[in-house]
């Protein structure tokens, strides 16, 4: 039987595999510092709402050109409409996995910036925002489109639509409105903010006589635009620059929006990085990006709002009327929207 080689090691050979070994591990410490930190990863996740990630909205082409130019790949959560996605995150936390929010709008910043959740990031590009559409000074929301609500309404069938506010309330538009549900979608609340800016301490009155053009209240945009679309009523909750997507899409006129005397409330879509990101690296290029003219100019043909940043529109917004009065009201309070609830429930 041999017995066991004994392997001789000299003083250079030792120090050089200790130099080795050492190298070794602070390869490994870097790659998990750099993990921790978010930039040792490809993946970033994104909170939205529904239509934002679907087949027809911004974040599948929208995916694929930031992957293209980052190697990144995003991971959406959809979580209903904007205020589902707001619900979810005050729930959550510093729990919430998420690494950026996206889709919220104006009237839902106090509470998303209260809760301390967010942090501060000025993107580059940020200076080529409109300046009016700025609505943190920190960025820890960021704005990426805007539009105008107004009702929409089904030229076919309704050759006549309502001119105000008040002529809404009509006997002859009974059953023929959809809405949205403030406590839910952005829409929704966008439609109080602007009861309230018009009608001031009466416009609980407003909605009491409102109660009867009323077919349904949708939980969320989607939902309730689809059952416009289908033709149960010609009359819904959306905005001036809806008609644009069915003349590109459909090269049809026959869905408008109408304006209104009192004028129209302005929403401002944001975005914002959470504090608690994994993946933070990722997500300041995604908000980069964001401000880019890649997506500035993929926005307004997917997700139908006009672009933040100076980009040529599609030629189909031809068809998106204007408003001489826009409007910017404060957002509802909590207790308006149980006012409001109590109302659309009780009958009174």
């Amino acid at each position: 039987m041999g017995g066991k080689k004994v392997l001789s090691i000299g003083p250079k050979t030792l120090f050089a595999v200790l130099g080795l070994a050492l190298s070794v591990s602070l390869f490994f410490s870097d790659c998990s510092r750099n993990k921790a930190e978010g930039n040792g990863t490809k993946e970033l996740v994104i909170w939205t709402y529904d239509s934002f990630n679907s087949e027809w909205g911004p974040g599948p082409e929208l995916s694929q050109l930031f992957e293209d130019e980052t190697g990144i790949a995003i991971r959406w959560v959809n979580h209903g409409d904007a205020g589902a996605v707001l619900s979810r995150l005050l729930l959550e936390g510093k729990d919430a996995g998420a690494d950026i929010i996206l889709g919220l709008d104006q009237n839902m910043a106090e509470k998303a910036l209260s809760s301390g959740l967010l942090e501060g990031y000025k993107p580059a590009g940020a200076d080529r925002i409109l300046p009016e559409l700025i609505i943190d000074e920190s960025y820890r929301l960021i704005p990426w489109d805007y539009s105008y609500f107004a009702i929409n309404y089904d030229s076919e069938r309704l050759p006549n639509p309502p001119a105000s506010l008040e002529e809404l309330t009509r006997p002859e538009y009974a059953g023929k409105l959809i809405l949205m549900d403030p406590r839910t979608s952005s829409p929704g609340l966008g439609f109080l903010t602007w009861t309230k800016a018009i009608y001031g301490d009466g416009w609980q009155d407003y909605w009491r006589r409102l109660r009867p053009s009323i077919l349904t209240i949708a939980e969320g945009w989607s939902s309730g635009y689809g059952l416009y679309t289908e033709g149960e009523a010609p009359l819904v909750l959306s905005y001036t620059t809806s008609p644009g997507y069915h003349l590109e899409y459909e090269s049809s006129d026959r869905y408008r929006a109408a304006i209104f005397a009192e004028g129209h409330p302005i929403q401002i879509e944001v975005a914002g990085l959470l504090g608690s990101a994994k993946n933070k690296g990722n997500a300041k290029k995604f908000l980069d990006f964001m401000l880019s003219d890649a997506f500035q100019n993929t926005a307004p043909h997917t997700n139908w709002m006009y672009p933040v940043t100076p980009v040529a529109l599609p030629d189909s917004y031809r068809i998106n009327p204007k408003s001489d009065k826009p409007l910017r009201p404060p957002a509802p309070t909590d207790a308006d929207l149980n006012q409001w609830a109590a109302i659309l429930s009780s009958g009174q």
